[in-house]
């Protein structure tokens, strides 16, 4: 069952924000000082232009009205550069505000547990790396400064205007109530409707990389018509949703048009009727009306941009919201006293009120080599991954050395206990680079060799045109997938950890080569405790003990010729598998 993974509430975004000003103070204040510089210096030309007028009313002579315009020239050139610097410095906040809030959803998103990175698919994690990353960008890099920009602006001018006389005021009110009115309206519907839209594109994603790594199944099974039908009902709520924030803005941003050339209408017919009366000055007028034709600029760009900022608030609480997810894990601090891996009464979960292990007691001993075997579907890979720490039990406990293995920070817990699986990945780097990710400190390329060499890899290594410098990965040199499960094996000896659970991960390379490749492991990993989940039987055989897990429960436990001369479920399985069945 998919789950999606959280949204951060206003309050956690708040806190982040704040967070993020504490850490660039310089920043943060120097920009905010040079956008307010900037924009008054942008305010002396309707004061200029309006005394200018009240002059030439008046009478005034050639060399006055060159000074102003000398005067508008000053203003005009010093604005400009207080714009440019204002801008860059708040270009420079935004690239390292968006660097390490990028930076801290790598950290949250790598230490998500990974049942929740299961559960949740990869098309949600997926959306928020890219879309999500990228709107916020957008909305960090230019809708933010250029929104503080509109916003100092705006306050400024309006009390400039207010300034020339308090009458000004009036016709500046008539704007409000259609604005207050559109912002609510808007307000109260655009960020559920962003998140909507993001949702959908998680649920696209999600769709198409199901379908792209099992497009050989949906091949052989003919499932493409289901795949197609499926991502076009995943189009048509992207769709939906798109529709439903653009039918937002079409009524929101005409309502705005209306609330902010009322004032400019009203100070004009307002201030002509004063004037008439001798109330106010001509210069007064052209003042007053040029500064309320200036509020025109910055309230439209706080409207307009004010529609980015909602989507980079929606993608900033989906990125934050990876943060959120409860810890799967809770360190008590205590030492493990030894290496004794013990399940007791484990029982476990993936979906509420559906056991998948049901009571399964287990004592591995130090330096113990245990396979288990059984059908698929029995439980072997889930209670695998539970002796590696993956899951927590949903009751009784997996501990090692008697200490849990969910209490055990992460980076203890794989000195411990390491999980290989069929499932691999190899990153885009050099071989070299690929296997240094697992080495300790100061691990030499002498330790590689050994390591490659451990797991039958070094012939194919040593055949590649630059050795361990050959880059791999994507856009590299390609690997089979039998060489790609030996990295993955050779990661795991450098590693070093003193438990190892093997969840089929000689799955994927050839019998013979596999029955070899696990000899060699055999003899590199002598004294340290295995537990080996496999249909190969030869690797049972060879074990010290034999589990079969069936239907969630360990039904037999012993030796492998204990097994076969039990006559039971084992013995069943060893008889099919050498063709006496």
């Amino acid at each position: 069952m998919s789950t999606t993974l959280p949204i951060a509430g206003p309050g956690a975004m708040r806190s982040y924000v704040r967070t993020l000003v504490r850490r660039h103070p310089r920043l943060v204040w120097g920009a905010l000082a040079l956008h307010v510089c900037a924009a008054l210096a942008a305010l002396a030309a309707p004061r200029l232009l309006g005394g200018l007028v009240e002059a030439v009313e008046t009478g005034t002579t050639l060399g006055h009205v060159d000074e102003v315009i000398a005067l508008l020239a000053g203003a005009l050139v010093l604005q400009t550069v207080l714009t440019r610097y204002a801008r860059y410095v708040s270009q420079v906040l935004g690239e390292q505000v968006l660097a390490e809030l990028r930076e801290d959803f790598v950290g949250n998103a790598l230490a998500l547990p990974v049942g929740v990175v299961e559960s949740a698919g990869s098309g949600d994690l997926l959306t928020r790396t890219s879309r999500d990353v990228e709107q916020l960008g957008w909305s960090v890099r230019w809708a933010l400064p250029e929104w503080t920009i509109a916003v100092i602006t705006a306050v400024l001018t309006f009390a400039a205007a207010v300034s020339v006389g308090w009458w000004v005021a009036l016709p500046c009110v008539l704007g409000v109530p259609p604005l207050v009115i559109g912002l609510r309206w808007y307000l109260a519907r655009a960020k559920d409707g962003y998140l909507r839209e993001s949702a959908s594109y998680s649920t696209i994603n999600a769709t198409l990389t199901e379908t792209v790594e099992g497009a050989r199944t949906v091949e052989t099974l003919g499932l493409g018509r289901e795949r197609i039908d499926t991502i076009d009902g995943d189009i048509a709520e992207s769709y939906a949703a798109e529709r439903y924030t653009l039918f937002l803005r079409t009524v929101f941003f005409p309502a705005m048009e209306i609330s902010y050339l009322i004032p400019t209408v009203a100070t004009l017919l307002f201030g002509g009727y004063l004037y008439t009366q001798g109330q106010v000055s001509l210069g007064d007028v052209t003042a007053a009306t040029l500064y309320v034709q200036m509020l025109i600029d910055p309230v439209d760009r706080i409207v307009s941009i004010l529609d980015e900022l909602q989507m980079g608030a929606a993608s900033l609480s989906r990125l934050l919201g990876v943060a959120q997810v409860p810890d799967d894990r809770q360190v008590s601090g205590e030492t493990p006293d030894g290496e004794q891996l013990a399940a007791a009464d484990v029982r476990f979960s993936y979906v509420e009120g559906r056991d998948v292990l049901h009571g399964i007691d287990l004592q591995v001993g130090v330096g113990e080599r245990i396979a288990m075997v059984g059908p698929s579907g029995a439980g072997k890979s889930t209670l695998g991954r539970l002796l590696a720490g993956i899951h927590p039990p949903r009751t009784g406990s997996v501990t090692v050395g008697g200490v849990g293995l969910v209490e055990l920070p992460l980076d203890d817990l794989r000195g411990h206990v390491a999980l290989v699986t069929q499932e691999h990945h190899v990153f885009v780097g050099t071989l070299r680079e690929n296997l240094a990710l697992a080495a300790p400190p100061g691990a030499t390329d002498d330790d590689i060799r050994e390591s490659l060499d451990a797991v039958d890899a070094l012939d194919w290594v040593d055949s590649l045109p630059d050795g361990l410098e050959t880059v791999i990965g994507s856009g590299g040199r390609a690997v089979t997938a039998a060489q790609a499960q030996q990295i993955a094996l050779a990661r795991l000896v450098l590693a070093d950890p003193h438990t190892l659970v093997l969840d089929e991960a000689t799955s994927l390379i050839d019998p013979r080569a596999a029955r070899h490749l696990e000899r060699s492991l055999a003899a590199v990993l002598e004294g340290r405790t295995v537990i080996a989940i496999a249909h190969r039987l030869f690797s049972a055989h060879d074990a010290d003990r034999v589990a079969v897990v069936e239907d969630g429960v360990i039904s037999e436990l012993g030796s492998h010729d204990e097994l076969v001369a039990a006559g039971g479920s084992y013995a069943a399985l060893w008889d099919s598998w050498n063709g006496r069945g």
